[in-house]
């Protein structure tokens, strides 16, 4: 192992005593250390060192690419085992350093990064501490003792944008879409050529790594009259984090329809794909979708990063008498479960934890779904294709003679699968499904609007959940509610208002980006189908008949589930009034 100082002379630049990766003595230390960490286990060690002596890479940067470790965790773990402190963002200069003496070109292609300098000593920011041939060239260089600090690829490529800027790269990136849009939509190579130049390429690496590293969960790329807008998705709300040339749009379009497996040659029909990649370290799975527009082809790619899903109800914010009543639900041995709510709103995401928590070695669990978001272990997940003719009737019809214990059906999406989940609830399956409704009672209107029959749901539906997200407070920087008073008075007699009240709102710092909030949290309704409730739906009740009835019963709304959370300073009461409807 070796000290974050570099040290040399000097006077006399000789080169400093340092452990050689290329040797392979350092890397196993490396791997047994990782292990002993427990940051990988003996087989993905295995597996990394194998893949390692095949493509004949280093088996630390194979862990990245397979997805096996993030870039993050890799340089923490690098720089403990090193005793080289890790780069932190507030340590990036101002501006470059040493620029005369070091080129720009030098820094770029051995991912190294000066931050500081005196007469003495030169502090140095580098990718890959293992590597010692670009540092002995700078302390010969520069005659300066070097002080080591491990920069992540990420923060690297940041720091390299604001110092150093992307000129060149970004005269390239136009040069290469004007050839894109010049070129005939029969010119498939051509555009492929184009596509995969290396500053195309670079750019939207660096879209796609700055969405995973600010947690988003959709990258929008919208191309203008006068720019290309990218816009991420982050905590539910839209932040546009570049402005690119309108000339880039053809060339980033291409990239992407390649990376999807898409037609890059159709640009006046709507489109559908997925990317599997490591980004980042993190095995991420990406939905892609392009649609004409009137100035090119807005893109959106919805990020579906497992490492940022706990699949967990605590872990997911839904308060304790709401997890009780679903798991009680989920002990049935048949009958429908439905969990609604606007689109992104984690309807998926709660049935996917139901899922987790029921599979097991003595039941058999299928799922038909349009698209399959997240792989479960033990679960018989199937992909509807509408284009085949496998649409979700015709799936769950084959569905039913595979013996199955438990279905989850993506979404009833008609009367026809509304029915066939009905049917195998009455033949002794329990049925998992989403809606599109603003609560739970409006899940029964729906049903109905279907043309399923009253006396069918009150049999068959056990309980109806609907949800939202909302975001939660930055710890860091939430401030007292000016208006709490005002607040305190309307919910006064509310049930949660035992609990201490600690009503806040949104500021903004560095560590939620300037926002206010960071993460999010659920509020839900759950409506449990009394006998009362049965007979209402069986009348075919009017729908404030019924929310009048489930809240005499005991039901919790999304307002008053939301507002709990703002009175334990978990959420903003704006936030809960901009997703659900005030009492």
């Amino acid at each position: 192992m070796m000290d974050g100082a570099y040290s040399q002379g000097t006077s006399s630049p000789a080169t400093p005593p340092r452990p050689n990766a290329q040797s392979g003595a350092l890397l196993e230390e490396f791997g047994a250390y990782l292990l002993s960490e427990k940051v990988v286990d003996e087989l993905a060690l295995q597996r990394s060192q194998r893949a390692a002596r095949q493509s004949g890479e280093r088996f630390d940067h194979v862990l990245t690419k397979l997805g096996l470790v993030s870039e993050n965790d890799l340089c923490i773990h690098l720089g403990r085992f090193l005793r080289i402190p890790v780069m932190s963002a507030e340590e990036t200069p101002g501006e470059p350093v040493l620029e005369a003496k070091i080129p720009k070109k030098f820094i770029r292609a051995n991912g190294i990064l000066p931050l500081a300098a005196t007469h003495e000593r030169l502090t140095l920011a580098v990718t890959d501490p293992l590597e010692n041939g670009p540092m002995e060239a700078l302390a010969y260089s520069t005659g300066l003792a070097l002080e080591l600090r491990i920069a992540t690829p990420a923060l690297f490529e940041k720091a390299w944008a604001s110092l150093y800027g992307e000129r060149s790269e970004g005269s390239a990136l136009v040069e290469a879409d004007i050839r894109a849009e010049d070129a005939s939509d029969f010119d498939l190579q051509r555009l492929r050529d184009i596509a995969n130049e290396a500053p195309v390429i670079r750019r939207v690496n660096q879209i796609v790594g700055g969405a995973i590293e600010a947690r988003a969960s959709d990258i929008h790329i919208e191309p203008g009259l006068d720019a290309v807008q990218v816009r991420y998705r982050i905590d539910g709300a839209l932040r546009t984090v570049d402005t690119l040339p309108p000339g880039l749009k053809a060339a980033i379009t291409s990239r992407i329809k390649i990376m999807a497996r898409l037609d890059i040659a159709e640009r006046r029909l709507p489109q559908d794909g997925r990317i599997k990649l490591a980004v980042r370290g993190v095995d991420i799975d990406f939905r892609v979708s392009t649609i004409p527009t009137a100035h090119g082809e807005s893109i959106v790619l919805r990020i579906l990063d497992r490492s940022q899903v706990a699949l967990d109800f605590e872990a997911l914010g839904f308060e304790p008498g709401v997890i009780a009543s679903l798991r009680k639900v989920m002990r049935s041995p048949n009958g429908i479960a439905l969990v609604t709510g606007p689109t992104g709103s984690g309807k998926t995401t709660t049935l996917y934890t139901a899922l987790k928590e029921l599979a097991n070695p003595e039941v058999k669990v299928f799922t038909v779904e349009d698209p399959i978001e997240y792989q479960l272990a033990g679960v018989n997940q199937v992909q509807v294709q509408p284009a085949i003719g496998l649409d979700f009737p015709t799936s769950l019809r084959a569905m039913l003679r595979q013996d199955p214990d438990i279905i989850m059906i993506g979404e009833i999406r008609d009367a026809e699968t509304a029915k066939i989940a009905i049917q195998s609830s009455l033949t002794g399956h329990l049925v998992f499904s989403t809606l599109h409704t603003n609560s739970a009672v409006g899940s029964i209107t729906r049903l109905i609007d279907m043309g399923v029959e009253p006396y069918l749901i009150a049999s068959t539906v056990k309980a109806i959940m609907a949800q939202r997200l909302v975001r939660r407070l930055c710890p860091s920087c939430s401030s007292p509610l000016p208006e709490r008073a005002s607040w305190r008075s309307r919910l006064a007699g509310e049930a949660f208002t035992r609990e201490p009240e600690r009503l806040g709102q949104p500021v903004g710092c560095p560590a939620c980006r300037h926002t206010g909030y960071a993460g999010r949290s659920t509020i839900a309704e759950m409506l449990i189908m009394t006998e009362p409730m049965r007979r209402l739906v069986c009348e075919a009740a009017p729908e404030a008949t019924m929310t009048a009835a489930a809240r005499e019963a005991g039901m919790t709304t999304m307002y008053q589930c939301g507002m709990g959370k703002a009175w334990r300073g978990e959420t903003s009461v704006d936030e809960v009034l901009r997703v659900t409807q005030v009492d």
